[in-house]
């Protein structure tokens, strides 16, 4: 007989954690026994559309022995005490296992349903954690399961754990059916976890024909095929007007359309950059086995598995033999030699392949996010992502050894260790890399001056070329007629040291030579102001050594530039070290970059009585972020969030370009910085750095100003505009119009 169960509210209110064992046991003893609870999606809607996945066992009968032969194995995790199972039972599907991690729900069921559905299995399970062998289901039926593991803010660290259970479990060609509010970063998982090797397809669940239910039920469907074949899913959303509720189902089409977009770019063909659970997942094989001359570019690392990211390469020698000296090895190349042909290209990399004789090389790249790092400590970020790589059988293998090709710097020279209360410590030294070429006058090798920021584990700030100053050799000259020997010779070694200068016709950092190649956006406008001998108005948030503002001022002399520089010690450094210089056509503001935009916004309100300007304008985020909790690494939170954005959007007026420097190792940061672009901006555009995590955007209010319809014609103008080199043709290549 049923118990009487206290009021809902006291029942509901013992489910704070609905990934805690304690309270469902809490939440299910409180309901009492022999009364079935359905969180959403009853069986009178579920009955038509499951039955048509798997097919009416039903209609056979018992007696049907081949029936019952053929019947599927069904796995329902998370059971709780939903009638769904008896219900399918009655309706024919006898194989059923039924497991919950809680034992009062279990020993509840068990008691209820062992004399009328005998063939029934209960068991006392976590199914992130199953005890089943590889394989063992046809059908997964989950309904509310992965809901409940991921509740907001508990991240996807369970819910992968289960996924990748239900996985394994079930057969090839067998189902997984997800009965799923299909919530965002619900949805989110399931599209990544099944994206290779999985046919899926999507739908909503009929509501009462009188009134559509507030809480959407979607049903989807991941077959399970063959690793590393991607195909698009299959949606019935867009029929379902009538019977669902379309406001939940759009925001489901929306990001059906969005992966579809990822699918098809990885089935093209095109040599997609991966990431490491990409890998894992399948995209291109099976990891534990090795498939000869199989080569793969692939990113490295998670924010939530590793300390830092890295770009890689996977490689399976060509030539499977029994000479390997080592089942997996990993190669790290240091930043400075990233662009030798023995490490860029793929024949040089065939080669370092079969030199390291190892059956399969995993090559990292190093670059600035990674400059001054302990490579103990890379080494110890390296080896559990490694071994998520490592073919065979692990437990049998031998360690995998680290190999390098030297770091990269030959010299190094400390100029000054300084601390500010805002950056915190800060370094400026002059290197030579190893294998630097030499071009520049007498000088055999090429030196670079290096601003690190400490915060930023070891961030190279900025980079410059030195070369050597004409003035300074003339000094160099009289102090060779000194009379004394040796105060010659110490004259001339002091005149070598002195005698070097900053190249600011260099950019050392790649992005910046993205951000002048998207200036091709706006080249009419900029060929205009040329031409007519206006100026055009650009503000720089962030100095750092200054490299990137002195090379637009000698690059393109009719652009006026503010930089905003929060922290004097970074001002005084770029100053003193980097020949940093200011002049009519190049200020700086110290103070905040948020308040320096605010208060121009307000100075062009009051002097144009609020009319639009007619003047391109030109603003650029340049500045990392002491904070890296929130995923960011540049710019700083505040920066893309919405007040900051309509600021700069009021300040671009009709037209211009909003410009940013984006550092995020997360997709999902990363989304959200481009989601809010797109909400504020009508026009946003990416420029994605091969070699760096680095992406430049460009957004603008308006096509006022923008060379969308030509750019090939405005590449042109823009290398006509510009006095030093800039690869632009190759840059604008990788741009992509987000919106």
């Amino acid at each position: 007989m049923a118990t009487t169960p206290p009021p809902p509210a006291e029942i509901l209110g013992t489910l704070g954690d609905f990934t805690s064992r304690e309270n469902w046991d809490k939440f299910f003893a409180l309901r009492g026994t022999g009364d079935s609870f359905e969180w959403y999606a009853e069986w009178p809607n579920l009955r038509a559309p499951l039955l048509a996945l798997l097919g009416d066992r039903g209609a056979a009968g018992e007696a049907d022995v081949g029936a019952a032969a053929a019947a599927p194995e069904i796995l329902v995790p998370a059971c709780g005490s939903s009638a769904l199972s008896e219900r399918l039972y009655d309706a024919g599907f006898r194989r059923i296992t039924n497991v919950d991690f809680s034992r009062v729900v279990v020993g509840d069921m068990l008691r209820r349903h062992a004399r009328a559905r005998p063939e029934m299995r209960w068991r006392v399970m976590d199914m992130t954690d199953m005890q089943f062998a590889d394989g063992s289901f046809d059908v997964i039926l989950d309904k509310g399961g992965l809901d409940a593991l991921m509740e907001a803010g508990a991240g996807t660290k369970l819910g992968t754990k289960y996924l990748n259970e239900a996985k394994r479990v079930l057969k090839l060609g067998g189902k997984f059916v997800c009965l799923t509010l299909a919530e965002s970063h619900v949805l989110g998982l399931l599209l990544s976890e099944f994206r290779f090797g999985w046919d899926m397809s999507i739908q909503a669940i009929a509501s009462e024909s009188s009134k559509k239910s507030a809480f959407q039920t979607f049903m989807v469907v991941m077959v399970k095929g063959t690793m590393s074949v991607v195909q698009t899913i299959k949606s019935l959303l867009d029929q379902s007007a009538e019977y669902c509720n379309m406001k939940q189902a759009n925001a489901v089409i929306r990001a059906l359309g969005n992966e579809n977009i990822i699918r098809e770019s990885y089935s093209s063909g095109v040599d997609v950059l991966l990431s490491l659970r990409d890998l894992q997942l399948g995209a291109i094989g099976d990891l534990k086995v090795i498939v000869p001359g199989r080569r793969r570019q692939f990113i490295l690392g998670e924010p939530e598995t590793s300390l830092y990211c890295y770009k890689a390469v996977l490689l399976d020698a060509k030539k499977q033999t029994e000479t390997f000296v080592y089942h997996c090895g990993v190669f790290i190349v240091p930043k400075a030699r990233a662009q030798e042909w023995l490490f860029a290209s793929e024949e040089g990399q065939w080669h370092v392949v079969e030199s390291a004789k190892a059956a399969r090389l995993v090559m990292v790249f190093l670059d600035s996010r990674h400059a001054n790092i302990n490579m103990d400590t890379i080494k110890k970020d390296l080896s559990p992502l490694i071994k998520d790589l490592e073919p065979g059988n692990p437990e049998e293998e031998a360690p995998i050894p680290f190999m390098m090709a030297g770091d990269g710097v030959k010299q190094r020279d400390v100029l000054e260790e300084a601390t500010s209360e805002i950056t915190g410590p800060m370094v400026v030294e002059d290197v030579v890399y190893e294998n630097a070429d030499g071009d520049q006058g007498s000088m055999p090798e090429k030196m670079f001056r290096r601003l690190i920021f400490g915060r930023s584990s070891g961030l190279v700030q900025s980079e410059a070329l030195l070369i050597r100053d004409p003035h300074s050799d003339e000094t160099d000259k009289k102090n060779k007629n000194a009379s004394a020997t040796s105060k010659k010779r110490r004259n001339q070694k002091k005149g070598s040291k002195n005698s070097l200068r900053i190249d600011h016709s260099f950019l050392g950092s790649s992005y910046h030579s993205s951000i002048i190649s998207g200036l091709s956006l706006v080249a009419s406008s900029l060929s205009a102001a040329s031409a007519s001998g206006g100026k055009v108005s650009t503000t720089v948030i962030g100095l750092g050594a200054g490299c990137f503002p002195m090379f637009l001022r000698g690059c393109l002399p009719f652009v006026d530039i503010e930089v905003v520089e929060l922290d004097p010690l970074v001002a005084e450094l770029a100053n003193k070290y980097f020949g940093f210089s200011v002049d009519g056509q190049l200020k700086v503001h110290l103070g905040d970059g948020i308040k320096f935009v605010e208060d121009s916004v307000a100075a062009n309100h009051c002097a144009s009585d609020g009319s639009a300007s007619n003047a391109i304008k030109i603003l650029v985020i340049d500045v990392d972020s002491s904070d890296l909790s929130s995923g960011l690494s540049c710019p700083p939170e505040n920066f893309v969030e919405d007040p900051f954005l309509q600021k700069a959007k009021e300040l671009l007026s009709e037209g211009g370009l909003f410009i940013i420097n984006l550092v995020s190792r997360s997709s999902s940061v990363r989304e959200m910085v481009v989601s809010r672009l797109k909400a504020v901006f009508e026009h946003l555009y990416s420029l994605q750095l091969e070699e760096d995590i680095n992406e430049v955007l460009f957004a603008s209010p308006s096509e006022r100003y923008l060379d969308i319809n030509n750019l090939d014609a405005a590449v042109v103008k823009l290398n006509d505009l510009l006095k030093f080199p800039v690869d632009v043709e190759s840059d604008i290549k990788k741009l992509q119009r987000l919106q």
